[in-house]
């Protein structure tokens, strides 16, 4: 994505066209590009091993479904014990320090203001700074410059859940109904064609929402999704010669 950066002549900001906070916007696609990616490449995995030991299409069928079905509820279970560990984690250490705050106020506005005086800030305009942000949100103040945490922006586990397992589904279905609707002189060639296509995309998508460059995402995801699908395919094609 292409920002424009003026001068002090013609200001202009390259995060003037973001929008929404980014902490919450990076958990979003960090979980959803994470579901999406696993979604298309193990679930073309799983069909594309059965397809190399296998042309039975029930088997393969099944296969992609079980796949599908349970990498989703692992997404979600997964993301959600994961985010909910961390948000607990925000929690206590909040608490901590509100009480430490109850406590030790002095001691607490001090250490503020000794953390804005290494960051740059001279000590008169640091203490005057702590003094400040002490009276507005004394917490606030100290949880982001301590811990980088918003108390107001905690993470949400059933957001990163949610995101994940809708994320997997509709990345899985792509290599399932390919596999399981093509005729089979062709399967396996067109299903990695269109898979290969489905990762550009959420190669390309992530960058976009991520304000990253597109090139190295896309290849990224294309070359591991090949590695993923060549490999089980040959893993197929060796069982279903040895147990032939």
């Amino acid at each position: 994505m292409a920002f424009t950066i003026g001068t002090d002549e013609d200001p202009q900001h390259f995060h003037d066209s973001m929008t929404g906070r980014m902490a919450g916007r990076l958990n979003w696609l960090r979980a959803g590009v994470l579901g999406a990616n696993d979604g298309i490449i193990s679930t073309a995995g799983v069909v594309m091993g059965v397809a190399g030991a296998t042309s039975d299409e029930g088997a393969i069928l099944l296969a992609g479904v079980a796949a599908l079905t349970a990498g989703a509820l692992s997404m979600a279970v997964g993301e959600y014990v994961s985010v909910s560990t961390q948000r607990d984690s925000e929690k206590s250490i909040l608490a901590m320090e509100q009480l430490e705050l109850e406590r030790m106020p002095e001691t607490e506005q001090s250490e503020l203001a000794r953390m804005w005086e290494e960051k740059g800030l001279s000590p008169s305009t640091a203490e005057q700074v702590a003094a400040e942000l002490t009276a507005h949100d004394a917490l606030a103040a100290h949880a982001e410059i301590e811990f980088g945490i918003d108390p107001d922006e905690l993470t949400n586990p059933w957001h990163a859940a949610w995101a994940s397992m809708i994320a997997f589904t509709l990345g899985a279905l792509v290599p399932l109904l390919m596999i399981s609707m093509l005729p089979a002189s062709v399967r396996v060639a067109l299903t990695v064609v269109v898979v290969a296509f489905a990762l550009l995309a959420t190669g390309a998508v992530s960058a976009h929402l991520g304000y990253s460059p597109k090139g190295r995402a896309m290849a990224r995801n294309v070359l591991g999704g090949l590695v993923a699908m060549g490999v089980t395919y040959g893993v197929g094609m060796l069982f279903g010669v040895t147990l032939g």
